[in-house]
């Protein structure tokens, strides 16, 4: 009884330890320039815009400097795996999105490092809703009459995407499933020749960010069919969502959110969270947002891990029913 007794206290111990430790390291943090790595090229996309938004805001609630360091390749592993191996102290931050975490891990057999092992969430800051789109052309109206003119030509429509596994390509995979239908994928490398190939007539549907589709609806070229996500967006409040509509569940979206290595303290993620809910909560960086097409969207630490969860399993599921394979 006196052994575990002892055991029980010496673990007591280790644990109050740790977390002094840990409120030490969060007094004293940051003590030196901050680094958020964004595992994408400069200027790309949504996420390199956003990170640049935050970026500077974050440094003066923070008090020191913040530098966005853009490390592209291999679909954002390659930054996501130098963040994975950096120091646990909060000084190296990772600005994730659902395509790294949530649907990367099942699409590649071999990673550098485990999402769920060796990162750390910290704060959701925005959602990316995404639209479903058609060639303007096509003589439907709406989500219903598009199921019911594609069931009737099966293997005859095709639709396009910024490449293989990417949220464009597994947004329409996913109505295939909930559907039933069946479309030909045409990958592209990037976004613009989908769209432009999308408006062309050469494929018939596209599904992307509001910011990248939404101009096109407005002139004309492009017909949507719908939001993908749950709820309307604040970007698109008159467009309804394919749940609306008759597809129960249907939600896809891309977000950004902050990660940390593991380990980290959770003193200091805590005091990260805190700061980026503060810069997340400033009025003109929200409407600063929904202008650009994103829906603000703030979820702490334990959030944002069952976020990414629930997403996993979602993704898992249409991977493996569609049959693909990372490029």
């Amino acid at each position: 009884m006196g052994h575990r007794i002892s055991i029980g206290l010496l673990l007591a111990g280790i644990c109050a330890f740790a977390s002094a430790a840990g409120a030490i390291a969060a007094e004293k943090y940051p003590n030196r320039p901050v680094r958020l790595v964004v595992p994408y090229p400069a200027g790309a996309s949504s996420n390199d815009i956003l990170a640049r938004q935050v970026a500077p805001k974050l440094a003066e609630r923070l008090g020191i400097n913040v530098v966005v360091d853009n490390r592209a390749g291999a679909s954002g592993n390659i930054g996501a795996e130098l963040v994975a191996r950096s120091p646990a102290d909060g000084h190296t931050l990772l600005y994730g999105t659902g395509g790294l975490l949530s649907i990367g891990p099942h699409l590649y057999k071999k990673l550098g490092y485990s999402p769920e092992k060796d990162l750390a969430p910290v704060t959701l800051i925005a959602v990316v809703p995404y639209l479903l789109v058609i060639n303007a052309s096509l003589p439907v109206k709406n989500l219903q009459e598009f199921i019911a003119y594609a069931r009737a030509r099966p293997g005859k429509l095709s639709f396009a995407s910024s490449g293989v596994g990417g949220t464009p390509h597994l947004c329409v995979e996913m109505l295939k499933v909930m559907a039933g239908l069946d479309l030909l994928h045409v990958p592209y490398k990037g976004g613009a020749p989908a769209v432009v190939d999308t408006i062309a007539g050469q494929t018939q549907m596209y599904c992307a960010g509001l910011a990248a589709t939404m101009p096109h609806v407005i002139s004309g070229k492009l017909r949507a069919l719908g939001v993908t996500t749950l709820r309307r967006s604040p970007g698109a409040p008159d467009m309804p969502t394919l749940d609306e509509q008759g597809l129960k569940g249907f939600d896809v979206n891309s977000w950004g959110a902050v990660f940390v290595p593991a380990r980290t303290p959770k003193p200091v993620i805590d005091k990260l969270h805190g700061s980026l809910a503060a810069v997340m909560n400033n009025d003109d960086m929200r409407n600063t947002l929904v202008k650009q097409g994103m829906d603000p969207l703030l979820l702490g630490p334990a959030e944002l891990g069952a976020l990414i969860r629930d997403e996993s399993t979602r993704w898992a599921q249409v991977i493996k029913a569609s049959g693909i394979r990372a490029e």
